[in-house]
């Protein structure tokens, strides 16, 4: 292939490449239903992120959720998946500790009644790993952590509140980690 064809390939692909990316019509439109309201609506908040800094998000959910950046660049850039729905999707794995690829699999195998919507809900009930409370307090700690490395606020619920504190408790207790039971 010359280098005049490479060129022209890549000239073509530009206008599909940029519809793929999280737009603000995308997040606008963006509905999601994982059974918890909380978590629903910062997934909506994190897909407003994403919109504007891209690169930071792919960076977060790579680094905390431990899945190849690449990975998740491809779903949200390739296939044009809602950056919520690889937040979710990757960081729940995490929490249950399997792989990102896993929860990724069960929400494209997933086939919704007829007239209703795809729901992480029905997906999350359906993978291997029955979920449980703890389960779904690593997820909301997570998203609470990574409002925090994005400086972005975040309203907290009253467990939460207990669970973790004020922005401020939270950014001293990151920097003062509790020593280990050595």
């Amino acid at each position: 292939m010359t280098l005049r064809t490479v060129l022209v390939l890549l000239v073509l692909m530009l206008p599909w490449t940029a519809s793929a990316q999280q737009t603000a019509e995308k997040s606008e439109a963006y509905v999601v239903d994982t059974g918890d309201a909380w978590v629903d609506a910062q997934l909506q908040d994190i897909n407003h992120y994403a919109e504007r800094y891209p690169d930071s998000f792919l960076d977060e959910v790579a680094r905390y959720a431990g899945v190849s950046r690449g990975y998740i660049a491809a779903l949200m850039y390739t296939h044009g998946w809602q950056a919520g729905d690889i937040y979710f999707a990757c960081f729940w794995a995490h929490a249950i500790e399997r792989g990102c690829r896993d929860s990724v699999q069960a929400w494209s195998r997933a086939v919704p009644e007829e007239g209703q919507p795809k729901r992480w809900e029905d997906v999350v009930a359906a993978l291997p790993v029955t979920p449980t409370n703890l389960h779904w307090r690593a997820l909301r700690h997570a998203i609470v952590a990574s409002h925090d490395h994005w400086d972005r606020p975040i309203k907290l619920d009253a467990t939460l509140q207990r669970q973790l504190g004020d922005r401020a408790q939270r950014q001293r207790a990151a920097s003062n980690p509790a020593p280990s039971g050595r």
